[in-house]
């Protein structure tokens, strides 16, 4: 599967048009997580708890926008976006979205 997130894919010819697919994912932290989380706050420097939970959750939805358009037949996803929102205190989502295509 081609994945792009710009509108077509250089070299290849868009030939159909599929539709909408998307993947989201919703994650909570972990208590134990968040305890060393709030520890590398007070020195400063990345959170890599939260760094790593967001891009298994980021892999996990667009796995499942990928799933969506292997169903559809498609051959490549253009115009790929991600966004984030909060869902409750310690718990996020992300969802990703495309345009699932046939190419020549």
């Amino acid at each position: 599967m081609i994945e792009s997130t710009i509108q077509d894919v250089p070299g290849r010819e868009i030939t159909e048009i599929l539709g909408l697919v998307r993947g989201n994912s919703v994650r909570a932290r972990h208590a134990g997580k968040d305890i060393l989380a709030a520890l590398r706050n007070l020195v400063g420097g990345e959170i890599t708890e939260y760094a790593k939970l967001q891009a298994e959750t980021r892999e996990i939805a667009n796995r499942r926008m990928v799933e969506q358009a292997e169903a559809m037949g498609a051959d490549a996803i253009v115009g790929i976006r991600y966004t984030t929102s909060m869902i409750a205190s310690g718990a996020s989502e992300i969802l990703t979205y495309g345009t699932a295509v046939k190419l020549s």
